[in-house]
């Protein structure tokens, strides 16, 4: 199973440009199985999606998941989740994360594997706390538990203390700032039950003026 990851920042470009299409375009690209988004709706009144509904169906292979809690957001605190036609949620979650802002990650069930996405704090104390809190919550599903998302730290070698001894911590590459990439904010955390056959960060075409970060994916097998 292929998954990738991707900050969208409400669709909107380095040109300043919203363009939900060329975001649809990206994924096409990237070709996953499993799409995990972050901002992938807008901050205020209702949170109305960045992508419309109508084109994701139109343009792409996704379906997705049924994450709102209103018929305008694509999901939860912005983290949305798309699947190819064919895969199936067997269940979904919304989780509250603690933290000074709003912050939230997303739970899905699918092929036997538990599929977290979660855009994290600004600030590495609240980080800790939210990955502790996404730790608890995966408490005996973490060997086929896979985490992805925008993990904000900008340090590779720690601020990952409390998924350190369930988990392992892959940065696939520097994919923050998308014009010129410097820090790899954007990662996966996963369970011994699962196996890592590959890992990228796609920079080609118009990843890299879609959104300010360019996307990962992963390629997964068993453990």
């Amino acid at each position: 199973m292929k998954i990738a990851s991707y900050n969208i920042r409400k669709a909107v470009g380095l040109d300043r440009r919203r363009d939900p299409a060329r975001i649809l375009k990206v994924l096409n690209g990237i070709a996953a199985d499993v799409v995990m988004l972050q901002e992938a709706d807008l901050r205020l009144g209702a949170r109305p999606a960045a992508i419309p509904r109508f084109l994701i169906s139109q343009e792409t292979d996704y379906e997705v998941v049924d994450l709102a809690v209103n018929d305008v957001s694509l999901g939860w605190h912005g983290n949305a989740v798309l699947l190819r036609r064919g895969l199936e949620a067997q269940s979904v979650k919304r989780l509250d994360l603690p933290g000074l802002e709003p912050r939230g990650a997303v739970l899905v069930e699918v092929g036997g594997m538990t599929l977290v996405g979660a855009h994290l704090g600004l600030m590495r104390r609240y980080r800790l706390l939210q990955m502790t809190a996404i730790r608890e919550e995966l408490s005996g599903r973490e060997a086929r538990a896979f985490i992805a998302g925008d993990f904000n730290e900008w340090s590779d070698i720690r601020g990952y203390e409390p998924w350190e001894r369930d988990f392992r911590l892959v940065l696939p590459g520097r994919s923050y700032h998308a014009a010129r990439p410097f820090v790899a904010l954007d990662g996966f955390a996963y369970g011994t039950g699962l196996a890592l056959d590959g890992m990228g960060v796609e920079r080609s075409g118009p990843a890299r003026v879609a959104s300010d970060h360019l996307p990962i994916w992963a390629e997964l097998g068993p453990g």
